[in-house]
């Protein structure tokens, strides 16, 4: 279980080094897109895969290029939620968004519906309302911003996570597509900084590298934890989703200070209960 705490420590570290980038004067655009250069370096050091899958006629080349444009995108969302809603809002959203592929597998793939997972899925939708929900000290653009990025990054992530799916179902390795859609992904947010004109700057680079290495190492501990406990899937799905949001809500209440209210608090029981119904479904 060391290799999924491990990875969620990770996650939540990614979302705070974003909240910590302004005050440190690094400019996320340009960070997000260093990002891309660590990952897709340490995917080919650290899982050293075949070019070979993505050779093949039948590779996913539509599916990969979709997440290459969604994934800076996304990044990018996530950092203007962390910025304006927070944290645990923020986390919260991201883990959250597994509704959207099990809504997917229920209604567009037929799968069964399980009463656990239905449960679950009616239970993370009453959650996501209640970590959006702003009261009147939110009216006006700010508030806008407080729910509507966590819904972008709901909504993004969950899109993100139904198109891999698509990538995993065609048979392509995943070291193979990461290595892919990373390298897509660098293209894509280093056009959007040269159509910014930004001054790319070496603080933002560092900081850039660093998150990227954070964030490959999340994912490398989450495929570690899968591969320690191969009979246990929903062991990982769950401690992993658990714990991001639990430690989501420890870091931005008590290192950022922030501030839920009490249908927010609500929120947060209901997506930790969600989870967990969901994993035993």
């Amino acid at each position: 279980m060391i290799h999924v705490l491990l990875a969620a420590l990770c996650s939540v570290l990614v979302s705070v080094l974003l909240k910590l980038a302004r005050r440190f004067d690094i400019d996320v655009g340009q960070a997000v897109a260093w990002n891309y250069v660590a990952t897709g370096a340490l995917t080919l050091l650290v899982l050293q895969p075949s070019l070979q899958p993505l050779r093949q006629a039948d590779a996913p080349w539509l599916t990969l290029a979709a997440l290459g444009l969604l994934l800076p995108t996304i990044f990018l969302a996530l950092a203007a939620s962390v910025h304006h809603a927070g944290i645990v809002r923020s986390d919260a959203a991201q883990r959250l968004s597994l509704l959207i592929p099990l809504l997917a597998a229920f209604t567009l793939f037929g799968e069964a519906l399980a009463p656990l997972k239905l449960a679950g899925c009616a239970l993370g939708l009453l959650a996501l309302a209640g970590m959006v929900w702003r009261d009147g000290r939110d009216a006006g653009g700010n508030g806008v911003a407080r729910w509507g990025w966590p819904l972008a990054v709901f909504a993004g992530f969950g899109l993100i996570d139904v198109l891999f799916k698509r990538v995993a179902g065609g048979g392509l390795p995943l070291g193979s597509a990461l290595l892919a859609v990373f390298a897509l992904a660098l293209l894509v947010d280093f056009a959007l900084q040269l159509f910014r004109r930004v001054r790319f700057t070496m603080r933002s680079a560092l900081g850039g590298l660093l998150l990227g290495a954070v964030n490959f190492a999340n994912i490398l501990f989450y495929l570690r934890a899968h591969r320690a406990l191969p009979d246990s899937p929903s062991l990982v799905f769950a401690s992993m989703n658990l714990g991001v949001v639990a430690l989501g809500a420890v870091a931005g209440v008590a290192l950022f200070r922030e501030r839920l209210s009490r249908i927010n608090a609500a929120g947060l029981l209901l997506a930790l209960t969600a989870i967990a119904l969901l994993a035993l479904g």
